[in-house]
């Protein structure tokens, strides 16, 4: 494989120049400022932990990642991209099960395993199905599925606060993949394209999902953050 390829997958890139996507790669200042925000707000209310401080890594790790692929665009750049982006779902879904549905940690590490099988071959599948036409976005179909679902669960089990939270974080992915989604097909009438808008509205979602692990997400015993 040759990880210096460069690659052209968005409508704003013209040639390969460092800034050949400024828009782009800008906008990833949303994700660190997230993490940023979700600090402050976890280290002031007292429920910084490590689960949570991994969780806020990663975040700011997601605008990096971003940032480097949109500028470098080649094939490890991509790499610097997408892990940061599978391990927030991956992390963010486990630590859900555990604090929002209060699951034993090896409950929490089954459903999560599930999840991950489930978005690997419903991804695929969903892949194989739509071809071009979801411009790569198929993949994050399952993570939007598993927000609104695990959302309405935790809501018929009255834990509404932690329910509401992640419908409404659903409904927030469900607009900004829909840019994510409209990118390439926009370019002929705006060619800026709308992949920024996944990221501004993303950096916005992960800060919301930060927010309500925070304030919803109780380990026994802590308190609530006002």
């Amino acid at each position: 494989m040759d990880w210096t390829k460069q690659l052209d997958n968005y409508c704003e890139r013209l040639g390969p120049e460092f800034w050949a996507e400024p828009v782009n790669a800008v906008t990833n200042v949303a994700f660190i400022v997230a993490a940023i925000l979700a600090l402050r707000y976890a280290v002031r209310g007292g429920r910084l932990d490590w689960p949570l401080g991994v969780l806020i890594a990663i975040t700011a790790a997601v605008g990096i990642g971003s940032f480097l692929f949109h500028t470098y665009a080649t094939v490890w750049a991509v790499m610097a991209d997408v892990i940061p982006i599978q391990l927030f779902i991956v992390a963010y879904f486990a630590l859900a099960m555990r604090r929002f549905a209060g699951l034993a940690w090896w409950l929490a590490g089954l459903a999560t395993a599930a999840f991950m099988g489930v978005s690997f071959v419903g991804g695929d599948a969903l892949g194989g199905l739509v071809g071009e036409r979801l411009n790569g976005s198929e993949g994050y179909i399952p993570p939007l599925v598993a927000l609104i679902v695990v959302g309405a669960i935790l809501i018929a089990a009255g834990r509404d606060a932690a329910g509401w939270a992640l419908v409404t974080a659903g409904a927030l992915f469900a607009v900004s993949l829909s840019f994510r989604t409209a990118d390439m097909a926009v370019c002929g009438a705006f060619p800026l394209g709308t992949h920024f808008m996944w990221h501004t509205l993303n950096g916005v979602l992960l800060g919301y999902l930060l927010y309500a692990m925070i304030r919803h997400g109780r380990p026994a015993g802590s308190p609530e953050v006002a």
